[in-house]
């Protein structure tokens, strides 16, 4: 049996990581995030021993579980809820906010509304990524100078530092587009980078992860789950021939990958069951409920797992989630969320109160939600009508076993609402009156099996907020490998083997609407039923468009689209202003403050280069979007990433 990955980062482990090291690396607290673009561009620790470049790498897995957890010393604006802003699934809903993300259009800006904040992560992203690949090419820069190597272990070094930089850049270059192509340690501070286009870091990264495949040794070869392993590699590698335009060759891959790697869909119950309140809403096991128990993400027994991400409660190293807390509506809400008789809907109580009611105890069975984000009716409602049905057997959207909670399905708790108590919520009076001041934040139905994340010391407290604990994630699973596939085979003229491919992922899930041929939105929708909170959603619409541009094929409009000018014309655009359902459009939902509009724009498919970092590089000129402030289309850049590094 494999161990968790998990025990790199505890002094029980096989690799110790001491605290110094710990800072020369970078950390999980605010530190390293503070505006200082130079040390993107200044070199990092050195290591000569195998131990160091290990511990490197260890942090390197570790970071990229924080797109998900890292909160900095507070408990909301999780980065990955920026990747569903810019998307069709999700905005964000803090209404009571003054500066709340909302008005896209006018206020994203190099200067503003960029910051690491309460309203959006794309400065984290920025930072992260940079910070990330400094660790890479530490490790990429050093790994001849440490003695004793073997050559298959610097071979395994080089390809899980290889991943690493090319997680980054693919993620860099679908955020934010042309930007500073860095592939080693600076001997000094660097004023005069230039952008490099990002057909050339695709290239160079392309090149990279075919390495990386070759050398890096399968999971089951491995001392830990959670590390790079051989099948994370490949799963990058059909990414990267996909944002490259080589269809076949990712569809090779995703062959390899699905049928030779040792993996394969869960398509059973499996693991620990966890059932967070079974009188107030019980769980009816099944295979999706266990595949999203933290618990069971990263253990051995889960064949569908390709990248975990390590973050249980019992370690030194584990960051609470609060997913419950970022993800779920306002529901105890005194003043917005009222019963026909205008008495609070919800209170969250606890068993020492002299209310508490054990079958209505909300608190524990979903977590106190405060709607950081919000899902749009596309994600609710829309997309679980599959060939013009709603599909009663797809166990993603299903009340009847729990994965799945509906407004409608709470229950009156407020003990002093006699009239009401125990009776099912609902949104309108007997007189068409609404009784919600405000659906945007605190009336909507949302994916129970995603977003459970227990957190023992909150439920064991009388008053604490249950908000989501530590609990391991989904990076890369096989389920995506199928979608990928389905994308590829799309793209390369075959309809109706991508169909058989997203069959395979909507029969485990207990579909009973299965498709004889699919569209690239019919591609995207599966994605977004399977993969909400898991994939990058608007990298992956920003990757997408730039595919379908490449390959020359309509998407389910009928549109055709031009690489060269996504900025103005994308599959993005068209997705997000047309399903999103709240960006550019007038009265979508009931909010109080209804003076704040959600707008977005075409080149919001692009985040803009931070200012901060235009401003370090003093000596330079980094490329900026179009559609922002800075913007010259006449800005040299470098068109191939060979000039791009020999002028490191």
């Amino acid at each position: 049996m494999k161990n968790t990955f998990k025990h790199i980062y505890s002094i029980s482990g096989k690799f110790l990581v001491s605290a110094s090291l710990l800072l020369g690396l970078g950390s999980c607290n605010e530190e390293f995030l503070k505006p200082d673009p130079l040390s993107f561009y200044e070199p990092a620790v050195t290591f000569t021993t195998e131990a160091g470049l290990e511990s490197t790498l260890a942090m390197c897995d570790r970071h990229i579980r924080t797109y998900w957890t890292y909160y900095q010393d507070r408990d909301r604006a999780l980065p990955i809820s920026t990747e569903y802003m810019f998307s069709e699934e999700a905005v964000a809903a803090m209404t009571d906010n003054s500066g709340v993300f909302a008005d896209i259009a006018s206020t994203l800006t190099p200067t503003n509304a960029i910051s690491d904040n309460d309203q959006n992560g794309i400065a984290y992203f920025w930072n992260e990524h940079f910070l990330g690949i400094k660790h890479a090419n530490t490790v990429i820069s050093y790994v001849d100078k440490v003695e004793g190597l073997d050559e298959n272990t610097k071979k395994t070094f080089l390809g899980r530092a290889y991943f690493h930089r090319a997680f980054r850049y693919l993620a860099l270059v679908f955020q934010f587009n042309d930007v500073p192509l860095i592939s080693k340690l600076v001997q000094g501070p660097k004023f005069d980078y230039k952008s490099t286009k990002r057909e050339a870091i695709l290239e160079m990264i392309t090149l990279d992860m075919e390495k990386a495949v070759e050398y890096v040794p399968e999971q089951s070869e491995m001392d830990y789950i959670g590390m790079v392993s051989k099948g994370a590699c490949r799963q990058l590698l059909i990414k990267c021939y996909l944002a490259t335009g080589q269809w076949q060759k990712a569809i090779e891959q995703a062959d390899i990958l699905i049928n030779e790697s040792g993996y394969s869909l869960m398509m059973d119950s499996f693991g620990v069951f966890q059932d967070p309140k079974e009188a107030t809403w019980p769980i009816t096991r099944n295979v999706i409920w266990d595949l999203h128990r933290p618990v069971n993400k990263c253990a051995s027994s889960n064949t569908e797992t390709i990248l975990g991400l390590p973050n249980m409660a019992d370690t030194d190293a584990s960051i609470k989630m609060r997913s419950m807390r970022n993800w779920l509506p306002l529901l105890d809400n005194r003043w917005e969320l009222k019963s026909p008789a205008g008495v609070n809907a919800i209170r969250y109580t606890a068993p020492s109160w002299s209310s508490y009611d054990e079958n209505l105890d909300y608190r524990t069975a979903y977590g106190r939600g405060i709607a950081h984000i919000r899902p749009t009716y596309y994600y609710t409602h829309q997309i679980w009508n599959v060939n013009n049905v709603e599909d009663a057997g797809d166990l993603r959207h299903s009340s009847t076993v729990g994965n799945w909670v509906k407004m409608t399905d709470l229950k009156y708790n407020n003990s002093s609402d006699e009239e009401w108590y125990g009776k099912n919520l609902q949104l309108y009076d007997d007189n068409g009156n609404i009784l919600c001041q405000d659906t945007i934040r605190c009336w909507f139905d949302w994916p129970h099996y995603k977003m459970y994340v227990e957190c023992p010391t909150e439920l064991t407290s009388t008053n604490a907020n249950h908000r989501g604990g530590a609990g391991d994630w989904y990076c890369y699973r096989l389920a995506e490998t199928y979608l990928l596939r389905a994308e590829a085979k799309f793209y390369n003229g075959d309809a109706t083997g991508a169909a058989e491919d997203v069959n395979k992922v909507r029969e485990r899930a207990g579909c009973e609407q299965l498709f004889t041929t699919v569209t690239i939105g019919d591609i995207m929708d599966e994605r977004a039923r399977e993969l909400y909170l898991e994939e990058w959603r608007h990298m992956e619409l920003s990757r997408v468009s730039y595919c379908l541009a490449m390959s020359g094929k309509a998407d389910e409009w009928g549109n055709t689209y031009d690489v060269n000018t996504l900025a103005s014309d994308s599959y993005w655009w068209n997705r997000v202003n047309g399903l999103n359902g709240f960006y550019n459009k007038a009265n979508a939902y009931v909010w109080q403050q209804s003076n704040r509009p959600y707008t977005i724009a075409p080149n919001n498919i692009y985040w803009p280069i931070p200012q901060y970092a235009i401003n370090a590089n003093r000596e330079g000129v980094l490329s900026q979007n179009p559609g922002y402030d800075g913007y010259d289309p006449n800005v040299d850049v470098w068109t191939n990433w060979e000039d791009a590094v020999a002028d490191e």
